[in-house]
């Protein structure tokens, strides 16, 4: 169950995918984090998470839909979680290129 810790422990209707409303900014809660929870806010970019206290001036509204990341931002993350194997960003993005010609191409 995503944001249980939340929920137990301080009383609130926090998951993942419920709009909220932070210090006047409408969001949707997109990311589990542990003590606080990860908002995504309407006026950030999609993947652009930011932490808030789960009682500390958060209105809790109906569910809604977490905005996909962009390919760009998608990427980026992709190098982020293995970025320690590569020199530089541009080294990652050449990888994958070669990679995505080693693979066969299917026809059906």
């Amino acid at each position: 169950m995503s944001c249980e810790y939340v929920q137990k422990n301080y009383g609130v209707p926090a998951q993942i995918g419920r709009r909220v409303v932070v210090y006047g900014k409408a969001g949707v809660i997109a990311a589990d984090r542990g003590h606080y929870i990860g908002v995504n806010f309407d006026s950030d970019k999609p993947g652009v998470i930011q932490n808030a206290h789960p009682t500390s001036e958060v209105v809790y509204l109906e569910m809604g839909k977490i905005r996909p990341m962009t390919a760009s931002q998608r990427r980026y993350q992709d190098y982020l979680d293995v970025g320690d194997q590569f020199e530089s960003f541009l080294h990652f993005l050449q990888y994958r290129t070669w990679q995505a010609k080693q693979e066969p191409t299917r026809h059906f």
